[in-house]
């Protein structure tokens, strides 16, 4: 039951919606591609280049800088050649020391939403692959396991190895969020209305209910309603079409012609995602204006979210629930990655 449920929301996540309340599941880290990219971009077009370069320096004065994220270059699979860009975006509970995440140490930063932000070659659409934290798969080094485990045992050139040799692909950039930030870039936003899939009441306290439907949340229930798992009987699967329910409509109201022509909203939400993100040194600020300058989105009908297929539940050796990689759709991915045909690939899965 549980596998089937998730297939069907890896189909429904898949195509992109029109409609302003419908649910296109853009998923929680998306924010973080958005900041840097997609917010900057826009503000090309909404007051141009000097506006953008604001924007974009407000980011970077609030970001950390991890330093050796990266692993050894010779354990990593060659740069892609199409011009096709992968960002590895990691949401985690944890304030992780921001000067040692980067180092293969253990630490306290467990992933507990990961995904890969794939940007195709021609700039006109993004890719972003959920991919479930438990997911039982090799880590180097480590022995089989579950993916979220890669952080806190060896930060995140471990994180992104295990990623890497999972896909066979290269990663250009990664950044790690702490979910508090969702709740001062929801604020930022004056709040957000969420097209909720279900009605469900938070098991934490303070216990705030969500309606089916239609929800005005401000930073404190946005954050209730994205990292809630117990209510539901899919648990993880739920949570993740929830958080990108609730990302729907941050980008819905940061794209909406009202924000982007507010110089002080948009750098405020910039601000207010860089002070909970760390990402990779090279991803710095000319980079970042590059990236945006570069960007040819027209909307959220070309932000595509979607699931990694999964092959269900199942327990592991030593007793642990995990989630199995589907083995058969694996060669496709990896070469939808490999030739920039990620759209051939979730239009066949």
């Amino acid at each position: 039951m549980i596998a089937q449920t998730a297939h069907s929301h890896y189909r429904r996540n898949r195509r992109p919606s029109t409609a302003p309340h419908r649910r296109s599941r853009v998923s929680i880290v998306l924010t973080t591609l958005l900041a840097i990219a997609t917010v900057v971009a826009g503000s090309v077009v909404g007051g141009g280049l000097f506006y953008a370069g604001s924007v974009a320096s407000t980011f970077n004065s609030a970001v950390t800088h991890i330093p050796r994220a990266f692993p050894e270059a010779a354990s990593r699979p060659t740069p892609v050649s199409t011009g096709a860009m992968n960002i590895l975006l990691i949401g985690s509970d944890s304030r992780g020391d921001p000067t040692t995440v980067g180092q293969a140490t253990t630490s306290n930063q467990r992933s507990d939403t990961m995904m890969l932000v794939h940007i195709d070659a021609d700039r006109k659409d993004v890719y972003i692959m959920s991919i479930m934290r438990d997911l039982w798969v090799p880590i180097p080094g480590k022995g089989t396991a579950k993916i979220n485990a890669a952080l806190a045992w060896g930060g995140t050139p471990l994180a992104i190895q295990t990623v890497e040799q999972l896909l066979g692909t290269h990663i250009d950039h990664v950044a790690i969020i702490d979910f508090q930030g969702l709740e001062g870039m929801t604020d930022a936003l004056g709040g957000v209305d969420v097209d909720s899939p279900v009605g469900f009441t938070s098991s934490k306290k303070p216990h705030y209910t969500f309606v089916r439907g239609l929800n005005h949340l401000d930073g404190a229930q946005a954050l209730a309603f994205a990292r809630e798992r117990y209510a539901f009987p899919t648990a993880d699967y739920q949570r993740v079409a929830n958080q990108q329910a609730l990302l729907q409509a941050i980008v819905h109201k940061l794209l909406s012609s009202g924000t982007l022509t507010d110089p002080a909203a948009v750098t405020s939400f910039a601000g207010a995602v860089g002070r909970y993100l760390k990402v990779d040194a090279q991803f710095d600020l000319p980079t970042m204006i590059g990236l945006a300058a570069s960007m040819r989105l027209s909307g959220a009908s070309s932000i595509h979210a979607f699931t990694m297929p999964t092959a269900g539940t199942g327990t592991s050796p030593d007793g642990q629930s995990i989630v199995r990689v589907d083995e058969g759709s694996l060669p496709a991915l990896r070469s939808a990655l490999a030739d920039d045909a990620l759209g051939t690939f979730t239009s066949v899965h």
